[in-house]
């Protein structure tokens, strides 16, 4: 106040005004230059006291998670950008955390996996991963629940949550080891034995794993060869990385079932387009995952070395679909099939057609067109499928077999299809019968008459005693 009273007595004694004009004139200026200055302090006033609210609360449950012993579910959080939109979701409403321990990130989890999930490029796999562990409402678990419930994740997918008799808990096949570990009034974390993998981020690791295995390959023609001669043409002209190969998938095959397969002549020797070992790994382990398949599991990898034969066509470019038979049709398979030597493979290399074949593609050709018959490579015998109840049937007969579990493992180059029994193909001996009947009834037409039998003979000659034996044709 005394700064502004020397002002304005200098300004009269200067202008020679009025004391009444220049106040006026002052409190003009103090309009134009205050007011603006007041307006923006309440601004950043009101900014600061929203910014205060928005903030949560310190008996969070996102607060607890970060505090807690789950600092690998924790740290991948924070990496996936996900605290913004966690919070948000927190204050709409409470949340169920399904939290793997730490060991199922550290050790159990596949290092090419998690550094799948870690690149830059990869942020929203990471994001949907994360968000599949995490349901939009409280989920409390009682021990005395037992009925199976289906729950919606933030992911948009779903898990279901199941109880055994022991008591136990299972999300989504994982085993909750810890129930309710961390309880606070906007949410629930339960500790589970493994990480929830959902089907769309394996299916975009597969992908990237295939891709990245075919980048920057100069690729190499497989050499043709003349069906008449059985030798190799002029080499084939370069073909695009990922192509199937000119050679036919028998000539890669291992010549009979011996304990060492031979090696694919096929595209670019040990430049390999595709790392089929790594395929086939993950098709049994995820026959194994999926339960029920355990038998069919246990003959590609223990019994014989079909894995390995079928990771080194993979390799070579060939793609193949493996008709899968569960544990209940593999148990029904007797001592006798399985004791003859090469019988499990001959029976396994029956159920693999050297196509890339889905539950979709297999049921739109037999609709189209009745009956289908696959090759597979048991030569030259070819398994025959049709449709029958709205699924897609194999085989002949009593030994058919139906599609029972569809698209087990899809990856572009493996796709293995469940069915529900062992298929065996059809035996020869009809055609063998056939021809001999007809080679039976020749021989009747050529000769005039049929030679008696000896009892017959000996009738005619009794009648013949008596006189008798022209009443007979046959004794004539």
């Amino acid at each position: 106040m005394v700064l502004l009273r020397t002002i304005i007595r200098s300004f009269n004694s200067f202008y020679s005004v009025s004391m009444a004009e220049t106040r006026k004139l002052i409190s003009f200026l103090l309009l134009i230059f205050i007011f603006p200055l007041q307006l923006t302090a309440s601004m950043q006033l009101q900014g600061n006291n929203a910014t205060h609210s928005g903030q949560i609360n310190s008996n969070s449950v996102l607060v607890a998670l970060l505090d807690s012993h789950y600092t690998e579910l924790a740290e991948l959080v924070e990496k996936a950008l996900l605290l913004q939109p966690l919070e948000d979701a927190v204050g709409k409403h409470s949340i169920t955390i399904f939290a793997p321990k730490n060991e199922a990130l550290e050790r159990d989890l596949d290092p090419e996996f998690k550094r799948f999930l870690l690149e830059p490029g990869n942020l929203k796999s990471l994001q949907t991963l994360l968000l599949h562990h995490i349901v939009s409402t409280r989920i409390e678990l009682n021990r005395t629940a037992t009925e199976s419930t289906q729950h919606h994740t933030l992911s948009s997918d779903s898990v279901e949550l199941t109880s055994h008799d022991s008591g136990d808990k299972f999300i989504s096949q994982s085993k909750v080891i810890h129930p309710n570990a961390v309880d606070r009034p906007d949410g629930v974390i339960h500790g589970i034995e493994r990480l929830l993998i959902p089907r769309s981020v394996q299916q975009d690791f597969n992908n990237r794993r295939n891709l990245r295995s075919i980048s920057a390959v100069r690729p190499e023609g497989a050499p043709e060869v003349d069906l008449g001669t059985n030798r190799l043409k002029k080499p084939a002209p370069a073909s695009k990385p990922g192509s199937p190969p000119a050679l036919p998938v028998y000539y890669a095959m291992a010549p009979g079932p011996s304990l060492a397969p031979a090696p694919a002549p096929g595209p670019g020797g040990p430049h390999h387009h595709f790392n089929g070992e790594k395929q086939v790994k993950d098709f049994i382990q995820t026959l194994l995952h999926y339960g029920g398949y355990n038998e069919m599991a246990d003959i590609l990898v223990n019994l014989t070395s079909l894995a390995t034969e079928m990771g080194r066509l993979v390799s070579e470019g060939y793609v193949l679909t493996v008709l899968a038979p569960n544990d209940e049709a593999m148990a029904k398979l007797t001592t006798d099939q399985l004791s003859e030597p090469g019988a499990p493979e001959q029976i396994i290399y029956y159920h693999v057609i050297p196509e890339y074949q889905t539950e979709e593609s297999m049921y739109n050709a037999v609709r189209r067109f009745g009956k289908i018959s696959y090759d597979t490579l048991r030569l030259p015998h070819k398994v025959l499928a049709q449709e029958a109840d709205g699924s897609v049937k194999f085989g002949h007969g009593d030994g058919s077999a139906y599609l029972f579990d569809p698209d087990i493992y899809t990856d572009g180059r493996i796709s293995v299809q469940g069915i529900d029994g062992v298929l065996f193909p059809p035996e020869e001996t009809s055609t063998k019968l056939s021809e001999s009947k007809k080679n039976v009834k020749v021989a009747v037409k050529q000769k005039p008459a049929t030679r008696r039998g000896k009892l017959l003979e000996v009738a005619c000659q009794m009648l013949g005693a008596f006189g008798q034996d022209s009443h007979f044709t046959t004794c004539q």
